[in-house]
């Protein structure tokens, strides 16, 4: 009953019937108060008057003062007449009436004619609960006095309302309840239709038969709701009959979808999704239980060359090879993802100990070195791998990969093809490594970095020029060696921005630098494969000199042989417009990146560096000594200067110098110093 459709309905029907009703009432009440207010107000008027006719006579006699008690006493039969008074024209008091509702010490303060003439016109007045009666004895023209009757209006319009709500009220509700009775019984039979439909319907959902019929008699619409149902019963027996047939086609279905949705669609391996989530079920099982898990992070060396060379078809079938030579070095139990690309993951059940860790990454590193035949290629990649387990990541799944991944990196910089087990000092590299990169900011935004200068010499060891060099010392990270920080700074995308601080701070200093020289020397600036490609540097330099007003022919830029040669084409066009500028190139590192001679025609440059490598085996190593002796008698033939840096003995410069070497740098000479160091010596000599 709570829940039918009724209860709403019959709430409405008897919220709106009551509140007809009650309307109605405060109609009645409020148009019963009206005309009782006028009905007293024609009374008291009607007595007034003939009250002040009778007056006019006894007025003009002498004595009559008992005469008009007399007349006041009429009031007697008027219950509701509180007081009254008679004044003559000049304001006198002539008598009083008080009535069973007044009360006579309302006349203490002895009212007066001037009163009620400044608050009640003459005629009639109603004033809050009382009715006032303001009459002239007499003709207003002649007025023989004044007559003032008080009438008390709330307490009889209260008992009238009163007695008016004891008459109606039980006619009132005898009707409302005979109507909401009578609503009641049509609603119940005007719904019963609706009910059974309902029986119906809670008997097919008990039932799940679809094949039942309402058989409902109604009108109207019940009717029509009926026959649709029956209609929609049998439309859905018929479609649960054709569901039964898509069963098992949605249960296969199904199945493909979740191993689209968890597994790699290359190899079938599962997917990162998939592995992460049993990857990290296995680690809370492992916390729980005091346990540990092994993760085996692996990805292919030279992969990349294999797609450039052979196809992307190619590379796909070497996945799929390479995922089942793998699976073949794990134990049951083991599980192997494709984590993208050439990534894998794998995870090794049971605890293993560092033996079986090593022993399965060894024989992954071994099996994938092997010559692997796709189609008639005959293709070689290698395995680089990182070990690590969840207790050093302290059971957090994220740090449990990174760590992994860390260590793989580490395998790839020593080497590639091998595997490296993590270790916490891999943790404290990265850390390092990403303070650096985030710290460079605050070094350049506050002038952090240094620039040392170290010497280059002619054969007398008269300073032909320096070597700019950047050196950064910070409060938190100590010294940081170029070494370090470059690549850091390269791999960020923070390069350009170290370029361009170097090249204004050497532009700054320069004046000053060269103030300290008998005559102008050269000052040398490192740029990068990154700088070459940076599109804005040439004119961001080429602006710094002219703000500087410095002869570009004083600064020579370095880069090395293989940053030139891997932006062969870039960096040609733009050491051609440094040329025309006036500055000199110089090729760092030469030898040591592709070394091939044919690459000389193809580049404009003005100045070859021997590598310290060479100059470090002269007199050790005939072959060292023939090389360099070689790019020496070369770089003079293609008119280019040579300068050899590294130079640390007096028998290495005495050699080069004796070969031809233009230029030497070196310890021996001279160690990078800052500028105040370079002009203290200058002052010395």
């Amino acid at each position: 009953m709570i829940s039918s459709v009724k209860v709403p309905l019959i709430l409405i029907i008897v919220i709106t019937t009551l509140s007809v009703a009650l309307f109605s009432l405060t109609i009645s009440i409020n148009q019963h108060e009206i005309l009782y207010r006028e009905s007293v107000k024609s009374d008291l008027d009607g007595l007034s008057e003939n009250l002040s006719n009778d007056l006019v006579s006894v007025l003009v006699s002498s004595d009559n003062e008992i005469e008009l008690d007399t007349i006041l006493l009429r009031l007697d039969r008027y219950e509701n007449v509180k007081f009254a008074h008679i004044f003559t024209v000049d304001g006198e008091r002539l008598s009083s009436y008080f009535g069973k509702s007044g009360r006579p010490n309302q006349t203490e303060n002895k009212p007066s004619l001037a009163n009620f003439l400044d608050i009640y016109p003459i005629g009639m007045t109603i004033e809050r609960s009382q009715l006032i009666a303001f009459k002239v004895i007499g003709d207003t023209r002649l007025a023989q006095g004044y007559l003032v009757i008080v009438n008390d209006l709330n307490k009889p319009l209260e008992k009238s309302k009163r007695q008016m709500l004891e008459k109606i009220s039980p006619l009132l509700i005898l009707i409302v309840t005979v109507a909401l009775l009578g609503l009641y019984l049509f609603l119940n039979r005007l719904l019963s239709p609706l009910s059974e439909l309902s029986q119906f319907a809670n008997e097919v959902k008990r039932t799940h038969d679809y094949s039942l019929k309402p058989n409902i008699n109604g009108k109207y619409e019940v009717a029509e709701l009926s026959d649709d149902i029956g209609h929609m019963m049998d439309a859905i027996n018929a479609e649960v009959e054709r569901n039964k047939e898509y069963t098992m086609r949605l249960l296969s279905q199904q199945k493909a979808m979740e191993k689209l949705a968890n597994f790699d669609s290359l190899t079938g391996l599962p997917n990162r999704q998939f592995f992460v989530e049993l990857l990290r079920v296995e680690i809370a099982r492992a916390k729980r239980v005091d346990s540990d898990v092994a993760l085996l992070f692996f990805d292919l060396d030279g992969f990349k060359d294999v797609n450039d060379a052979f196809g992307h078809e190619v590379g796909d079938k070497l996945l799929i090879k390479i995922a089942e030579r793998v699976k073949s070095y794990l134990r049951d139990g083991d599980v192997i993802s494709r984590l993208g690309g050439d990534e894998f993951l794998i995870m090794l059940h049971n605890n293993p100990n560092e033996y079986v860790m090593t022993d399965i990454a060894q024989r992954i590193v071994n099996g994938l070195s092997e010559t692997i035949k796709i189609e008639e290629w005959q293709i070689n990649v290698g395995a680089s791998i990182g070990i690590a387990k969840a207790s050093q990541s302290n059971f957090n799944l994220s740090e449990f990969i990174s760590n992994a991944d860390l260590a793989m990196y580490r395998s790839k910089l020593e080497g590639k093809n091998r595997y490296t087990i993590f270790v916490e000092s891999m943790m404290e590299d990265n850390k390092r490594k990403l303070l650096i990169a985030k710290n460079i900011d605050e070094a350049l935004a506050h002038d952090k970095f240094t620039l040392f200068y170290q010497p280059k010499v002619d054969e007398k060891a008269i300073v032909k020029g320096f070597e700019v060099l950047l050196r950064w010392h910070d409060k938190e990270l100590g010294f940081i060696s170029p070494a370090e920080f470059i690549p850091i700074a390269e791999n960020c995308g923070k390069i350009n921005s170290i370029t361009s601080w170097v090249l204004r701070q050497m532009c700054i200093e320069f004046t000053e630098l060269q103030s300290t020289q008998i005559e102008h020397v050269r000052l040398a600036v490192n740029l990068s494969a990154i700088d070459i490609k940076n599109e804005t540097l040439f004119t961001e330099i080429s602006q710094l000199l002219e703000d500087y007003d410095i002869n570009p022919k004083w600064i020579e830029f370095e880069v090395t042989e293989s940053a030139y040669l891997e932006n062969l084409d870039i960096a040609n066009g733009f050491f051609a417009k440094l040329h025309e500028l006036g500055a000199t190139i110089a090729l760092d590192d030469f030898g040591t990146g592709y070394s091939s001679l044919a690459y000389l025609t193809q580049i404009n440059l003005d100045t070859l560096k021997i590598d310290k490598q060479f100059v470090d085996n002269l007199g050790v190593s005939e072959r060292s000594s023939l090389i360099t002796t070689t790019v020496i008698d070369m770089a003079s033939k293609l008119n280019l200067q040579v300068c050899a840096e590294g130079v640390e003995t007096r028998e290495q410069a005495d050699y080069l110098i004796d070969h031809g070497c233009h230029l030497l740098q070196g310890y021996l000479f001279g160690r990078p110093v800052s500028l105040e160091d370079v002009k203290k010596a200058a002052l010395l000599n």
